[in-house]
């Protein structure tokens, strides 16, 4: 798993181990993707189906897209397709993909580049992999994750980041055992580059077997945890997780996962993504690749995407 990594882990700096009177967050529950196809026949697990959204809240969905050996001519990506009152956060792990939009944003992320596209009030876009890698085929594996905007921010203009692996910060377990990648907002002092208009955290955490992981975490932050591959346990009460589930925290000071000792061959440690924010709690009217606050709004946004109010697909 390429993404960004570090050859000795001992020489970042390390977080701090749980003090007297931390609390470990509870694990409330345990859910496992659905699998299927998205785009033009891209597979995806849907990491976060099965939770109440007002647990989820700020966030609405999260696709584990791959992980997918394509052959020559296989790679897949979207078509043009519009967006309105959220953000998509794309994070690749393997492969490339491209982005393109009706407002001027765009590029090509690879290993541990992040795509932020605030679609605010109203964008086309595109994501596919490149020509050279369709005729190449290739490795092809990432996260797609969408923010919800709260009502004051849902029309604001769009928004194009583009993140680069070397821009995102890096921090070792107290251990020394984990790497935690800090892709936006900030874990013990430790800041990503990403820019969020809804106060959040996006984590990308490597353990080694027989590892554990104490993360502090926000304590005004729900919590997720979702398995991109390895197997192990989450909470101190060791609740066992595998590639392709998530678990629900409650509240508390720090998240706590464990690498088992043995990991499956093909992924020699455990692979997590840590992601929690502050929940908007406002009224969520969600139809397709429109997220606002009431029907009458997602009614708005169809109307306004058919009179070319979202902008031009670029010749």
């Amino acid at each position: 798993m390429p993404a960004i990594t570090v050859d000795d882990l001992t020489v970042l700096d390390r977080l701090p181990a749980p003090g007297l009177g931390d609390q470990p967050r509870a694990v409330w529950q345990v859910t496992t993707a659905p699998e299927g196809l998205e785009g033009e026949g891209f597979p995806v697990r849907r990491a976060f189906a099965g939770i109440d959204l007002a647990q989820l809240d700020p966030f609405i969905m999260m696709d584990q897209m791959g992980e997918v050996d394509y052959a020559p001519g296989e790679p897949k990506g979207t078509p043009w397709h519009p967006h309105r009152g959220f953000e998509t956060v794309t994070y690749i792990i393997d492969g490339v993909f491209d982005h393109q939009d009706s407002h001027g944003g765009g590029g090509s992320i690879t290993n541990g580049d992040t795509q932020w596209m605030t679609a605010g009030a109203g964008i086309l876009h595109i994501e596919a992999p490149p020509e050279w890698l369709v005729e190449k085929g290739g490795l092809f594996h990432g996260i797609q994750l969408w923010v919800n905007l709260p009502r004051d921010a849902k029309l604001n203009d769009p928004k194009y980041q583009d993140l680069r692996s070397g821009e995102v910060a890096l921090v070792a377990s107290s251990d020394a055992g984990a790497l935690v990648r800090v892709i936006a907002g900030e874990v013990s002092g430790h800041h990503g580059p990403g820019s969020t208009f809804t106060p959040m955290t996006l984590v990308h955490a490597t353990i080694e077997p027989g590892a554990r992981l104490d993360l502090p975490w926000n304590v005004d932050f729900n919590a997720l945890v979702y398995v991109l591959n390895g197997s192990g346990s989450v909470g101190t009460t060791e609740q066992p997780i595998h590639t392709g589930q998530a678990a629900v925290l409650g509240s508390g000071d720090y998240v706590t996962v464990t690498a088992d000792g043995r990991q499956e061959s093909r992924s020699p440690a455990m692979d997590v993504i840590v992601v929690g924010g502050r929940p908007i709690r406002e009224p969520l009217a969600w139809a397709g690749p429109f997220v606002m606050n009431t029907k009458a709004e997602v009614m708005q946004a169809y109307e306004d995407f058919q009179r070319g109010h979202f902008g031009h697909i670029p010749a």
